[in-house]
């Protein structure tokens, strides 16, 4: 690969981008609500890359990624990122992120937990409010506990997480609250 390339592709959510460089991908763009939004959103965020056909190994990636859009099991582990300018706790966060089996989740906490820095949700929502690897970096497996409205990321375009899951077929029940669990065992009160 030479130089920084961008392309835009067909998705069963819409028109997505592609960024990538000489190492990998620098960033997937998901649908804006007009093409031209998506398009300006790589441009400002990719100003140095070109429009071109993709190199096969990007091909792939664009590949995997429709499928997984259409709700199909993509396997996308073997797509290199160009991780060049992430901080080195972002890329620990995104390198976890990619080992969550299709149709789970996991929290901020736990996310934090697996790699040793208990007490670091506050970081880990950071970084994956900062995914540029939409998808392949399945950020919208990351949850804040008990919610799915939290923000995708700047690159997630107009989806949501809670599309996203649905799309892999994950169960999107909200955890229950202490208060929640307090009433379930709670016995019932008389009425007067």
């Amino acid at each position: 690969m030479a130089g920084r390339g961008y392309t835009i592709f067909d998705t069963a959510v819409g028109r997505c981008g592609i960024a990538w460089g000489e190492i990998g991908v620098v960033g997937v763009q998901l649908p804006e609500a007009r093409e031209i939004e998506t398009r300006k959103r790589l441009f400002q965020l990719y100003p140095d890359a070109r429009e071109m056909r993709p190199p096969d190994e990007i091909e792939v990636a664009i590949e995997g990624i429709a499928g997984i859009l259409r709700g199909g099991h993509r396997d996308l582990s073997g797509v290199m990122l160009d991780m060049t300018g992430i901080p080195a706790f972002n890329q620990r966060v995104y390198q976890f992120a990619r080992t969550i089996p299709r149709g789970e989740t996991r929290i901020y906490d736990e996310v934090a937990s697996a790699l040793r820095a208990s007490g670091s949700a506050w970081p880990v929502a950071r970084a994956i409010s900062r995914n540029p690897f939409m998808i392949i970096v399945p950020c919208h497996r990351v949850l804040e506990a008990g919610h799915y409205a939290d923000p995708i990321s700047p690159h997630g375009g107009s989806i949501s997480k809670r599309r996203l899951l649905s799309i892999e077929g994950a169960q999107t029940t909200t955890s229950k609250t202490l208060f929640d669990v307090l009433l379930s065992v709670a016995p019932p009160r008389p009425h007067p």
